[in-house]
């Protein structure tokens, strides 16, 4: 399949959405020196290829009472393509884990898990993560601080 090729307005557009996803339709337009409607055609045209798979609100987790974010380190006893997807159909179910990435190495899959508490997690670990079927380990690390969340990719690394 072909990738879509994208000029600099679409790159712009793509940047500025990253950077606020509430950005009115005649703002966007404004920033990246084009109108409205043919900007609105474009935010479109990029959801409709995929460039843009949704808009969400970036929240506060302590403040909804998630204090406790943890990796996961899985490792699986087979790593056979329905052994793999099946461990992935698993994760879909558990809210604690937010992302799911599978790497190759040592180290099957990396999930990142938020609780409210250390109890909490430790719940969900003994529970659910470290009995569910194909996982062979599981290690864990606790963060102590975030310094940098940023969205998305850095769109003027594109060529």
């Amino acid at each position: 399949m072909k990738k879509p090729r994208l000029d600099d307005i679409d790159l712009r557009i793509i940047d500025e959405l990253q950077r606020d996803g509430r950005i009115t339709n005649v703002e966007l337009a404004g920033r990246v020196g084009i109108s409205a409607p043919p900007c609105l055609r474009r935010v479109r045209a990029l959801e409709q290829a995929g460039f843009i798979n949704g808009y969400h609100a970036r929240v506060n987790p302590a403040l909804l009472g998630f204090g406790v974010t943890v990796f996961a380190m899985v490792g699986l006893h087979s790593q056979a393509e329905a052994d793999l997807q099946a461990f992935e159909a698993r994760v879909e179910g558990w809210r604690e884990v937010r992302e799911c990435h599978m790497l190759n190495g040592d180290i099957d899959f990396i999930l990142k898990c938020v609780a409210p508490d250390l109890a909490s997690f430790q719940n969900f670990l003994t529970r659910e993560l470290t009995p569910a079927p194909n996982v062979a380990n599981v290690r864990t690390s606790l963060t102590i601080r975030q310094s940098k969340q940023a969205a998305g990719v850095p769109v003027d690394m594109v060529k």
